[in-house]
């Protein structure tokens, strides 16, 4: 039976430069990055070297603790590069792309008619296990792992976020192709949520074989560990599966084509973007391929939304995972105080409490920079976590713990139902200053070392 949820606690974050639901013109990108970087506690081995030709779909990489899991090449062409930092750690692949794309090919599938073993052994032989995760702690899925249910979120509600109805659109078969196959991997159910009032494609609301969940409320309604944590929360030794609405279109055209199609639809936004609008590239392209150029010299580029990317700069790559560039002026420069600063009236400054006279004007975008207007100092107890983060967990006291690596307490507080971009907002909110989402990862990475 389907679930009605409102999300009371989070926060939408009026930011500028949402994107124009038209598509821009993207030019082939000559180079494609692969990040391993990319994957949670993911430990790569590669399969290739410079110099090697690949073929779209053909492994570039396996995960070193579960061997059957491959990371594909999103383009054919030649291995140019292996990009390696301290001690010699992989981070990058780089691929110099062949004009027209070359395709590891399968033979064309009916995942309900597939066992669930065929199921697997064809995700993981067309390098499309990765799209998979696993709850708990957001790393790919493991294909020993039992989920007791499979989630997808039908929407996001992350500040500038692509939307998914437009996204999908003409999407149909591939979108059912892709929940056949999640369908085969559980004896659970699959749990489709979308949001009451932004959820309209019918590609969505259309879907066979799932159960839809409907959701209303702010950031972080979307975030699909929000919505497992409403409809059933996950305990010590449970395993759910989560898969992003894109990726289930992904999975479900390679099943039905034998190929590996890594296009993707990415939206360019943000304040410093001088045309927001959709475009149609491919995974680990870069940005210069569609991303024109920003409205400032002082721009950062970031792959992802303004509350969990990572800036990769003008001359970087999509990221593996990432359907949203962001585009934002660096807030390096110095702030006036009486105009620009704390002892202003604030109407140009947006603020998730009443600091400032601009909570008078409810409907205003706003143009903000990447300045965190005050330096890192204690972490205080004011309360600001729980009025955003909307899960029956004490996330000031979960986060405590994990500073002083208290597993038991970590453990009774919750840990296994969180990831760290659930924390996104209670960073934003933080007076301290705190980077809330890296203490929150480094937690989840000493349980799955330590319990996992």
């Amino acid at each position: 039976m389907s679930k009605d949820i409102k999300i009371n606690k989070g926060l939408n974050i009026p930011l500028k430069g949402e994107a124009d639901k038209v598509f821009g013109n993207a030019e082939r990108s000559d180079t494609f990055l692969v990040k391993p970087t990319d994957f949670k506690n993911f430990t790569p081995k590669l399969l290739v070297k410079e110099g090697e030709e690949v073929l779209a779909g053909s492994p570039l990489f396996y995960n070193k603790e579960y061997t059957d899991v491959k990371v594909g090449s999103p383009v054919s062409g030649e291995v140019v590069e292996v990009i390696r930092g301290a001690k010699r750690k992989i981070l990058g692949i780089k691929i110099l792309a062949d004009k027209e794309t070359r395709y590891a090919e399968f033979a064309a599938a009916d995942p309900s008619t597939m066992s669930r073993d065929a199921v697997k052994q064809r995700l993981l032989d067309q390098c499309l296990w990765p799209f998979i995760k696993r709850r708990p702690y957001a790393t790919v899925a493991r294909t020993t792992d039992e989920p007791m249910a499979i989630y997808v979120s039908g929407f996001d509600s992350a500040p500038l976020a692509a939307d998914v109805d437009f996204v999908l659109h003409g999407k149909d078969k591939e979108f059912q192709a892709g929940l056949e196959v999640l369908k085969q991997l559980t004896d659970g159910k699959v749990h489709l949520n979308l949001h009451r009032n932004l959820s309209t494609s019918d590609v969505l609301k259309s879907a066979k074989g799932v159960q839809v969940n409907w959701f209303s409320g702010p950031h972080p309604s979307g975030n699909v560990g929000i919505q497992i944590h409403h409809i059933k929360p996950l305990n010590k030794g449970e395993v759910v599966f989560t898969v992003a609405a894109q990726d289930v279109a992904l999975i479900g055209s390679a099943f039905l084509t034998g190929k590996y199609d890594a296009s993707r639809v990415v939206a360019v936004v943000g304040p410093a973007a001088n045309q927001p609008k959709y475009f149609r590239t491919i995974q680990g392209a870069a940005l210069k391929s569609f991303v024109a150029d920003a409205k400032s010299n002082n721009t950062r580029f970031v792959s992802g939304n303004v509350l969990t990317g990572k800036n990769v700069g003008a001359d970087g790559n999509l990221g593996f995972f990432d359907k949203e560039v962001t585009l934002l002026e660096e807030g390096n420069h110095a702030k006036f105080f009486i105009t620009e600063g704390w002892a202003g009236p604030g109407l140009g400054k947006f603020s998730a409490s009443r600091s400032y006279f601009s909570w008078l004007m409810p409907s205003k975008k706003y143009d903000l920079d990447t300045n965190t207007n005050g330096e890192k100092r204690a972490l205080v107890v004011t309360g600001e976590y729980e009025s955003v983060f909307p899960m029956d967990i004490y996330p000031q006291h979960l986060v405590k713990a994990i500073m002083i690596g208290d597993i038991e307490l970590m453990e009774n507080l919750g840990i296994y139902e969180v990831d760290d971009e659930d924390f996104a907002l209670c960073e934003y909110v933080c007076t301290s200053k705190t980077p809330v989402q890296q203490v929150v990862k480094e937690g989840l990475e000493l349980i799955e070392k330590e319990c996992g």
